[in-house]
């Protein structure tokens, strides 16, 4: 069995008595990650468990899925607040049109198109809706959040590891 583990979700709560969990998901692939059959993975003190999603719909803004080895809002409880993971050999590579794992992002430094400032570093992802927003931390400053759209993000090279970036006026707040 593979060492590697990428997180594609996390459990934030139960829903209804029948085992279903509340996931948030981080992954940008929800519908093949968490159908049903799929194996995802959570890791409780510390102890990899295997979990087979038996069912799985949305909700909201969430995922909810019940596993086949948790049949009931018991068996699931302690999962509140787990990180759901796939293993590194159940991923398949994206295609060049396909975007990026989270993972590739997560670390890469922004710089400005116009002076090719250094302007900080991808430490999260949030999903809000229409699109990604970048949180990018900035040593001594306070994070900002970057859009992910093409007309803000100009080229992401992952192999420099580095995102060159249009930024619009105002977008970063430097006052407090």
């Amino acid at each position: 069995m593979s060492e590697k583990y990428y997180t594609v979700g996390k459990i934030v709560n139960t829903h209804g008595i029948r085992g279903e969990v509340r996931v948030m998901a981080t992954t940008d692939f929800p519908e093949e990650r968490f159908q049903p059959g799929a194996k995802l993975y959570v890791k409780p003190a510390g102890k990899t468990q295997a979990l087979a999603v038996k069912t799985h719909r949305r909700h909201k803004n969430f995922n909810l899925l019940s596993f086949t080895e948790l049949p009931d809002l018991t068996a699931v409880e302690p999962l509140k607040g787990q990180m759901l993971y796939v293993a590194g050999e159940d991923q398949h590579q994206l295609a060049a049109d396909e975007g990026f794992y989270y993972r590739d992002i997560i670390g890469l430094k922004i710089v400005d198109q116009t002076t090719g400032a250094d302007l900080g570093t991808v430490k999260e992802i949030l999903s809000p809706g229409a699109n990604d927003v970048w949180v990018v931390a900035r040593p001594g400053k306070k994070d900002w959040l970057l859009p992910y759209i093409k007309q803000v993000v100009l080229d992401v090279n992952l192999a420099a590891k580095k995102a060159i970036v249009d930024l619009p006026e105002g977008l970063i707040d430097d006052a407090d």
